[in-house]
């Protein structure tokens, strides 16, 4: 079978699943939901070892560390995955949701119906997790999944998806339901994106590269989840030691997550006493420092940030500052150079706060707390397939609700069209 009749039989199973998915009930899908979690933990030893294969081929290809630590699986990762699928479980059904109705004065009742969007292809790199959530996810709101990992995690993805899908199909989930393209080759990503008869939505999860190419080659619609060129603003009022720790959690917890701070802007009024802490502090958890002009004044062994650095998602220990004049230049620089994905504040002045939340243009905004939360699970909306940084069809953290679309009934006694 070449690659085109394989996308093309992979797609037909998917579509064939998706219609007896979106009848299922209930109590079915949250059955084979935590069917597949208890699989996942009953199996971590053939997952491990798959994993392992992986990474020791991306440690000869001499991948960085930060982006490394986004393949490696070990029994607590496993363990998170099984339990972020019980949580999508204990969810609330979004399927046959009656959002609203109302009545017209012709005695037409009017409403919209919650239903699936039908087959979500998800095409994303280095992160075998993703296998996992996006199953539960898609599982949970009655959609087929076709999934289009790395090749960086092919063994790790392959051997997550077969044991999902199996422990799924035990559960009265119908075959195709739960699929990995088995091949590396990436024509086979190419032909998946040019599926429009069978793909109702594609969802590109990983860097800049991989999201252009999907916005480029594909045929069928994108929900784009973003690159993370992630600001922390440090207002003149904040409490400087509270934003050196939320500066640290949210670069070096994990550098290589799209919600990782990647800038911090600085007010003029506490750059020369604020900025030699931070770098300080950020040197001795390993942090490569660039900076603007004003910051190497301020500390001269600054690595020079380029223009193209304030455009970059570095995925790694670096992070760059700039020196900004206030709240206006800085709600500017970061709708200028940001990817629209999550950006803080951080001051004591809540009309500071309010219009920073207010200007930024991005999916997430905070106040007084890490980039790190976001995160559907953070949120409270379970695993998360994505976070979307484009305003259609979804935006922020995706889970089970923001994969459905509404049809309307309309309910007539006889009613005929006079005008």
């Amino acid at each position: 079978m070449n690659i085109d009749e394989l996308i093309l039989d992979i797609c037909k199973r998917a579509k064939s699943a998706s219609y007896e998915l979106a009848r299922l009930p209930t109590e079915t899908k949250n059955k084979a939901l935590l069917n597949m979690a208890d699989a996942l933990e009953k199996n971590v030893s053939e997952i491990l070892k798959a994993n392992e294969k992986d990474v020791k081929a991306s440690k000869e290809r001499g991948v960085k560390e930060a982006l490394l630590d986004r393949l490696i699986l070990n029994e607590k990762r496993v363990s998170k995955m099984a339990q972020c699928l019980r949580e999508v479980a204990a969810l609330p059904d979004p399927i046959g949701e009656i959002v609203r109705t109302w009545t017209r004065p012709n005695g037409l009742i009017i409403g919209q119906l919650r239903v699936p969007l039908g087959v979500v292809a998800v095409i994303y790199e280095s992160r075998p997790d993703v296998t996992s959530d996006a199953s539960g996810i898609c599982l949970k709101s009655g959609n087929a999944v076709i999934l289009r990992g790395g090749s960086d995690a092919f063994n790790s993805n392959m051997t997550i998806g077969r044991i999902l899908s199996e422990a799924a199909v035990e559960s009265g989930v119908p075959e195709g339901a739960i699929q990995v393209v088995p091949t590396t080759d990436r024509k086979a990503a190419i032909q998946l994106m040019k599926m429009r008869d069978y793909v109702d939505a594609l969802i590109p999860r990983g860097g800049a590269g991989l999201i252009r190419a999907v916005i480029e080659n594909a045929k069928i619609p994108v929900i784009e989840t973003g690159t993370g060129n992630c600001h922390i603003y440090v207002e003149e009022d904040a409490d400087q030691e509270q934003a050196i720790k939320i500066i640290i959690n949210a670069k070096c917890q994990r550098p290589g997550t799209c919600n990782a701070a990647e800038k911090v802007l600085v007010h003029r009024g506490i750059a020369s006493e604020f900025i030699p802490k931070a770098v300080d502090v950020l040197r001795k958890h390993g942090v490569e420092v660039r900076g603007c002009e004003e910051t190497r004044k301020i500390v001269p062994d600054v690595i020079p940030a380029t223009e193209d650095d304030w455009y970059t998602e570095y995925l790694d220990l670096i992070i760059a500052f700039k020196v900004v004049n206030g709240l206006e230049e800085a709600i500017n620089h970061i709708n200028k150079y940001g990817t629209k994905h999550s950006d803080a504040i951080l001051t004591s002045d809540f009309n500071k706060a309010l219009r920073f939340i207010r200007d930024v243009d991005s999916a997430a905004v905070y106040w007084n707390a890490s980039t790190r939360f976001t995160d559907g699970n953070q949120y409270g909306l379970g695993a998360e397939i994505g976070i979307s940084t484009q305003k259609l069809h979804a935006r922020g953290p995706m889970s089970v609700q923001h994969l459905t679309t509404i049809k309307y009934f309309v309910l007539g006694r006889g009613h005929i069209r006079e005008l």
